[in-house]
């Protein structure tokens, strides 16, 4: 990679971690977008996952309630296990062109879908029935593009969830899935030491990044930093979209 290469890479560490500090979730999502601008979705992803676990358990430390979360969702977090390896195979196997496609619908879909701002409750039967395929949808969508929102995001916001806890619930699935990611990247060969070692060197900014914006975030209102936060990632999935068909 040359210097450019850097340059996207630490700009999408910077980004998404000033995201990931102004709402607790969507380093994955926002960080892949900028590097697939540039580089193959394939050398993205492991780019990604260091740097997110990372992000990912000093959030899920701040916001507690980590058992209560296992023994609500763990039938979720179980079901992303064979979904992200059904997404994995797929990935490796397709057109990186195609995966960037997939990535690009996922977050225009995901985006528009939060800006109507539309709320709705799921009851404690479909939270059941749903558990295990929301689970597996949302593994599947990991593996094939990276991204890790959807259709999870919105199944818990749906559930009215305590602020922290749906923090701590997502923050697991996000953690899960970048654990396996990680181990599943490896075994393909797509982490090698050079790219390890890249990532580990944005734990840096990242860190830094999430601190700092997570003290500005008590000056922003609630619905700006989320207006914000989602056209960000309307205009990143157009760009990409755009990009691929053109």
């Amino acid at each position: 990679m040359d210097w450019v290469d850097y340059a996207f890479i630490l700009t999408a560490y910077v980004v998404a971690s000033g995201i990931k500090g102004l709402t607790g979730i969507g380093f994955s999502t926002s960080c892949l977008p900028i590097m697939a601008l540039r580089l193959d979705l394939k050398i993205a992803i492991p780019l990604v996952i260091v740097p997110s676990i990372v992000s990912n358990l000093v959030v899920m430390f701040q916001a507690g309630r980590f058992r209560e979360a296992i023994s609500r969702f763990w039938p979720l977090y179980l079901a992303s296990i064979p979904g992200l390896v059904a997404g994995l195979t797929i990935l490796v196997a397709i057109d990186a062109n195609i995966a960037k496609a997939i990535l690009g619908l996922v977050l225009i879909s995901y985006a528009l879908w939060a800006l109507r701002n539309k709320t709705f409750s799921l009851s404690a039967e479909w939270e059941r029935l749903l558990k295990i395929p929301v689970g597996l949808c949302t593994g599947f969508v990991n593996g094939l593009t990276g991204s890790q929102v959807m259709p999870v995001l919105p199944y818990l916001l749906s559930l009215k969830l305590n602020k922290n806890a749906f923090v701590q619930s997502i923050n697991i699935s996000f953690t899960l899935s970048s654990l396996i990611m990680l181990v599943g990247m490896s075994r393909l060969g797509h982490l090698s030491f050079n790219t390890f070692l890249t990532a580990s060197g944005g734990l840096i900014p990242v860190l830094l990044t999430v601190y700092l914006v997570g003290r500005l975030h008590r000056r922003l209102t609630g619905a700006f930093h989320r207006t914000m936060v989602l056209t960000f990632l309307l205009v990143m999935g157009l760009i990409l979209l755009v990009k691929t068909l053109v």
